[in-house]
């Protein structure tokens, strides 16, 4: 089947399912739309042309827009396609939808010898160690955390996290709060 042909039979079925889920008989839907109940059985079936005469009256019986009847399916609403964002020695992909309460992202590390500035912000931060080894400067304390194993700690705690020994990646889970200072340093 082509395109075309496969979102008129997607409206097709969408209009009897609606139809049905109404509880409407054809009868009854042709009375709500002064369409006989041949040609509503007709367009369901495919045996009539859809045209504008036909679908504005049944979509506006069965209370549904033709946007949504003629809706191509995506996966766009469940599957995310993160982009890579750098700074530095850092990469993130976010793995999360921007208007969610938390957010999850994963972050590649590359060793530098540089001392990290660590940091303090409102918020609770949770990562896993994918690959590699980093090390989670966090106040006084500098602990490691090897490819498995996972930390969570009070960001009001000043903190930083460096790749150990050579890149390292993380899959990190924190609030609104920890990403404004995780993306923005």
């Amino acid at each position: 089947m082509n395109a075309v042909a496969d979102i008129e039979a997607l409206a097709r079925s969408r209009l009897r399912s609606m139809r049905t889920t109404l509880g409407y008989s054809l009868d009854e839907l042709a009375e709500r739309t002064n369409l006989s109940a041949s040609t509503i059985s007709r367009v369901e079936t495919g045996k009539r042309t859809l045209s504008l005469d036909v679908l504005v009256p049944l979509a506006g019986a069965l209370q549904m827009s033709l946007d949504l009847l003629f809706e191509a399916p995506t996966d766009d609403d469940v599957v995310i396609r993160p982009v890579a964002h750098s700074n530095g020695t850092r990469t993130t992909w976010p793995l999360s939808r921007p208007d969610g309460r938390t957010v999850a992202m994963k972050m590649r590390l590359e060793r530098s010898d540089e001392q990290p500035c660590l940091r303090v912000h409102p918020g609770h931060d949770w990562f896993l160690v994918l690959e590699g080894s980093v090390r989670l400067w966090l106040g006084e304390r500098q602990i490691d955390v090897d490819t498995g194993e996972a930390a969570e700690f009070t960001t009001m705690v000043p903190h930083a996290i460096t790749a150990l020994y050579g890149p390292a990646e993380l899959i990190m889970v924190f609030d609104r709060e920890g990403q404004r200072a995780h993306v923005h340093q």
